[in-house]
């Protein structure tokens, strides 16, 4: 038993201080070093591997596994769909092999409360660094989010319609109850409707950088096709430049053919990582605190 918990809390440490130096360079560099990554992947289940031949007990390597596979299925699904980039996965799947999925579902796993802590507090965490890039370029992108509204006008219109409709027939309601969900329904839809607006702007103001072919680096998304003469070099469907696509446009820069590459700046996640994380060993699933 002694070992066990002195397992968990070497597990939890190592997640811990790979969070840190993952958020630190990830503020500063928009990246994740792949020694860490791979480090923490080989790491956590080459302990495990370690601790089943130790005490003959093959389930902390099969845990380690677990966890590896569950977020690399996860990872792969936040990737390709863009909402990640590839540091950002690998570091996930690095930390599902040191944490584990213990098979004793009595009680919900850890790895499991984790990654439903990093869902949530990582919504509020990316609202929070978009207003405040939008802020710090709040000219740009306050002209383009009234653009953007005056092109939505139709749209919010049919919305205030459908909103008013449903606030009228609260009234015909006697359950209080039921008047304050179809209230809390019509404010949700028009602060949908407000943040999808929002979010199309910071990243059309805030996000979109022009760089040199020697300052990309691997990984980086591309906000617009790069073509020459008929041939595309690289653009937004790679996921992610690759380095052979770089060398190519360094070559390009060379040759004169083009100057500077439109990129998006991704918001840098794994600080939210980090904060879910200590927030599932204080708390476990910080909701169940509000119900």
């Amino acid at each position: 038993m002694i070992f066990l918990v002195k397992m968990f809390l070497f597990a939890n440490v190592t997640a811990f201080i790979s969070l840190i130096i993952a958020s630190i360079t990830d503020i500063k560099t928009r990246e994740v070093p792949d020694w860490l990554n791979y480090g923490l992947i080989i790491f956590g289940l080459g302990s495990r591997l370690i601790y089943s031949i130790a005490l003959s007990d093959i389930s902390f390597f099969l845990y380690g596994l677990a966890g590896f596979f569950v977020f690399f299925v996860i990872a792969n699904l936040m990737f390709y769909s863009a909402q990640w980039g590839g540091g950002d996965s690998k570091l996930l799947m690095g930390l599902g092999a040191v944490i584990g999925l213990n098979f004793n579902f009595r009680e919900m796993p850890f790895l499991l409360i984790f990654w439903i802590n990093i869902i949530l507090i990582g919504a509020i965490y990316g609202l929070f660094w978009s207003f405040m890039v939008a802020f710090r370029n709040k000219k740009r992108f306050l002209k383009d989010f009234k653009t953007r509204a005056k092109k939505s006008a139709k749209i919010r219109r049919f919305l205030l319609i459908i909103c008013l409709a449903v606030l009228l027939s609260a009234f015909f309601i006697d359950s209080i109850a039921t008047r304050v969900l179809l209230v809390i329904l019509v404010f949700s839809i028009l602060l949908i409707f407000y943040i999808s607006i929002f979010i199309k702007s910071v990243e059309k103001t805030c996000m979109l950088k022009l760089v040199e072919p020697e300052k990309l680096t691997e990984g980086d998304w591309i906000a617009r096709n790069v073509i020459i003469k008929k041939k595309r070099i690289c653009g937004p469907k790679d996921l992610g430049i690759e380095k052979k696509q770089i060398k190519q446009l360094i070559k390009l820069k060379r040759k004169g053919l083009i100057k500077k590459v439109l990129i998006k700046e991704g918001i840098p996640f794994v600080p939210s990582f980090l904060v879910a994380f200590i927030i599932t060993l204080w708390f476990g699933n910080w909701l169940l605190l509000f119900i």
